[in-house]
């Protein structure tokens, strides 16, 4: 059976326990629950299983709208007048995805961020009704309004973030959690599983080791022992991260880094002609401004890759954040040099090479033309770092 697939009525059974022991037996046996863009024979492992739950009425009608509970950090009570909602559950299997503070992560981001955006009408950042205590449960939202999906995400969106002061509890680069007193705090990043780190640079040089680390074990990649390139990346670790950081002007600022900006993640009234939601925080942290441009915005604009944005659509996105006077590549000082080293770090671990699902769908001839097509990239990304 396919992997996702396997513990389809698992998660049901779960669901319907937390309807139970949260709104009663009524909610949890009429409840209808409506799996959320899944498809049983999809080949990659999803990061989470996402479900909109539909109750027979408001919980508050059977007395069971728990207003009176304490509230975890970073969530709100469900509407009176609710009747349906957005579960999602952490899939502990997911490629790539570190389940240390994972939904503390996420919880607390998009509170930064509704803080960042809470001057937008509609309010575009879900709201998190609660936060199950169980290693599969991930959060409750209220249900999104959107029509369609957005054509172009909106720049006032990326400029309320980067302009957001965050709260002087977040001290490190990095995901974030809640402490005891329920101040937001630095953590490790979801998606690396190590950090906080205090530099920009730390955050870098240390991922750089983890991949070298992962491509040891890999019986394709075999620590890029081959033809001397591992000496030239660990002689670029060395020396050459620091020297390239240096070029990076204002590295010490912070922001709400998203990671996944892009039409996929934003919801879009037609009628209104405005964006009604920012989804989908599963990668988000702080770092500095720099990093949106080097993940995200993929189909919205381009991503920044080898000193240029990487779309046809750059200059209408480049047009609409300088309207706004919006930190861009253009205004961010030494963005390049930082481009090349997440260059390095991509090609380090390629994807094709490296994700157990794609290997699957692959043949041996292929795997190694791509591991050797990627060989090429690497060492002439080193040659021009001059390594």
């Amino acid at each position: 059976m396919n992997h996702n697939h396997a513990n389809f009525q698992a998660r049901l059974d779960f669901i319907r326990n937390l309807l139970l022991e949260r709104f009663g037996a009524d909610a949890s046996t009429e409840a209808k629950i409506d799996p959320i863009q899944y498809d049983p024979d999809s080949p990659f492992k999803y990061n989470n299983f996402v479900y909109r739950i539909t109750l027979p009425s408001p919980p508050s009608a059977a007395g069971n709208n728990n207003s009176h509970e304490p509230r975890q950090p970073g969530t709100t009570p469900l509407p009176a007048d609710s009747k349906a909602f957005i579960m999602r559950l952490t899939n502990p299997d997911a490629e790539g995805m570190h389940a240390h503070a994972r939904v503390e992560n996420e919880v607390a981001v998009i509170s930064l961020a509704a803080a960042a955006l809470s001057g937008f009408k509609p309010h575009v950042i879900p709201s998190v009704r609660c936060c199950p205590e169980h290693q599969l449960a991930n959060y409750l939202i209220a249900w999104l309004s959107g029509k369609r999906k957005a054509s172009l995400p909106r720049s006032e969106i990326l400029k309320a973030l980067q302009d957001f002061q965050l709260p002087s509890s977040i001290e490190q680069y990095g995901g974030v959690t809640f402490d005891g007193a329920g101040q937001i705090v630095s953590t490790a990043m979801t998606s690396v599983g190590s950090g906080p780190w205090h530099l920009y640079e730390d955050c870098f040089r240390d991922r750089l080791e983890r991949a070298l680390r992962q491509a040891d074990v890999n019986p394709y990649i075999r620590g890029w022992h081959a033809n001397g390139v591992r000496k030239r990346l660990e002689a670029f670790v060395e020396s050459g991260v620091p020297a390239q950081f240096k070029a990076l002007e204002s590295r010490d600022d912070k922001t709400i880094f998203h990671a996944d900006f892009t039409p996929d993640n934003l919801l879009y009234d037609a009628s209104t002609q405005r964006i009604t939601a920012l989804i989908d925080y599963d990668f988000a942290c702080i770092l500095h401004p720099s990093y949106e441009f080097l993940r995200s915005f993929s189909g919205a604009g381009g991503q920044f890759q080898a000193g240029r944005i990487s779309n046809p659509m750059a200059k209408m996105w480049e047009e609409e954040l300088e309207r706004l006077d919006v930190w861009r590549p253009r205004t961010m000082g030494g963005i390049s040099t930082v481009a090349d080293v997440d260059a390095v770090l991509r090609c380090i671990l390629p994807w094709r090479v490296t994700n157990s699902d794609v290997l699957r769908m692959q043949s041996e001839a292929v795997i190694r033309k791509c591991r050797d097509e990627n060989e090429a990239q690497l060492v002439g990304l080193l040659r021009h770092l001059g390594f």
